[in-house]
C-alpha cells in the first residue's frame, strides 16, 4: 500500500515466475475514503504480508496510518516498509509542494514545481522574462547526493528496505519525475522485499515502463555532470503531449500570480535545495 508507487511495485511482484504468493490491487491511499475501509479491514484480515510505504497516523481522517495498518493484521503476518521514492539528481530543479489547507493541489500543465520559476514568481518577473539560470556541475552533483542522502535518511529512519543506494547506479532510468522511479528501480526494490521474506526468485524486468504518465526535460548539462550516458530530452512528455518548458513556466507563472502562498512555500520547504543551486543569489542564462 502507498501512493502511486504501490501499484508499480505490485505489477513488478506479480510479474514473478512461479511466485509463492498472490498480490492484491489496492487504490493509492489518498483516493482512499471512509466507504472503503470495510473492504479494506477484510483485506487485511487475510493478509500474510503487507509491503507499505510509511503513512502518517489518520492521513486524511481515516485510519490508515502504518502503525494503524499493522494493529489489523493478522499476529502471524508480516510487515514489510519500503520508502516514498523521491529523487531529484536527474531534476535539481523540480520539486513537490503541498499546501497544508488543500494538499490535492498542483499546478496547471504539469503537476510538479520549478524552483526557477518560483524565484522568477517571486521576483515578479513576466512570463516571458529569461527564468533559467546558470549553474556548476559540483552544484548538480551536489544537489544529487543532497537528495539521495534525505532519502536514505528516510529510509533508515522508516522503512525496512530501500533502494538510495542503486540510484546512481541505475543513471537516466533512476526516475522519470522525482516522483516516479523507473523500473529499474522497481524491479530492485521488488528483489529486495521479496529477498526480505526469504523469496528467492528472479524479478523480471516489467514488459513496458512503469509510471510513464509524465517524463520530465532531462538537461544535457545534468547528465555530463552526473556522468550519465543517455540522451537529453528537450521537452516534458505527457498523456496529453508534449510541452516545453518555457510554455509550462509561463503557465505556472500566472498560476503564482493567483496562488503566491505556493511561492512562500516552496521557498521555505525546499531552502536547502535552493541554496545548493545559488538560486537565493541566482544568475539567469540570458
Amino acid at each position: 500500500m502507498g501512493n502511486c508507487q504501490a501499484e508499480a511495485l505490485r505489477l513488478v511482484l506479480d510479474a514473478v515466475p512461479g511466485r509463492p504468493y498472490r498480490t492484491v490491487r489496492t487504490p493509492p491511499v489518498h483516493e482512499l475514503a471512509a466507504t472503503d475501509l470495510p473492504y479494506l479491514e477484510a483485506l487485511l484480515a487475510r493478509t500474510s504480508v503487507l509491503a507499505c510505504q510509511p503513512i502518517r497516523p489518520d492521513y486524511r481522517d481515516l485510519p490508515i496510518g502504518t502503525g494503524q495498518l499493522a494493529a489489523r493484521l493478522p499476529r502471524s503476518a508480516t510487515m514489510v516498509r519500503w520508502p516514498v521514492i523521491r529523487y531529484a539528481g536527474l531534476y535539481p530543479f523540480q520539486v513537490i509542494v503541498r499546501h497544508p489547507a488543500d494538499r490535492s493541489v498542483v499546478p496547471p500543465a504539469v503537476p510538479y514545481h520549478d524552483l526557477r520559476t518560483i524565484v522568477a514568481a517571486r521576483d515578479g518577473r513576466t512570463p516571458e522574462a529569461p527564468w533559467d539560470v546558470d549553474v556548476s556541475a559540483a552544484q548538480i552533483v551536489a544537489a544529487a547526493e543532497a537528495s539521495r542522502a534525505e532519502l536514505a535518511r528516510r529510509e533508515q529512519r522508516d522503512t525496512d528496505v530501500g533502494v538510495s543506494d542503486v540510484l546512481m547506479r541505475f543513471g537516466a532510468d533512476a526516475a522519470h519525475t522525482i516522483n516516479h522511479p523507473g523500473n529499474s528501480v522497481l524491479v530492485e526494490l521488488g528483489r529486495r522485499i521479496l529477498a526480505s521474506q526469504g523469496v528467492a526468485a528472479p524479478v523480471p524486468a516489467p514488459p513496458r515502463t512503469l509510471l510513464r504518465s509524465v517524463h520530465a526535460p532531462l538537461e544535457a548539462r545534468v547528465l555530463e555532470a552526473l556522468r550519465i550516458d543517455a540522451a537529453p530530452r528537450a521537452c516534458w512528455t505527457t498523456e496529453l503531449g508534449p510541452l516545453s518548458p518555457q510554455d509550462v513556466h509561463a503557465t505556472q507563472m500566472r498560476w503564482y500570480a493567483d496562488n503566491p502562498a505556493y511561492i512562500e512555500l516552496a521557498l521555505q520547504r525546499h531552502a536547502a535545495a535552493a541554496e545548493l543551486l545559488g538560486l537565493t543569489g541566482r544568475r539567469v542564462r540570458r
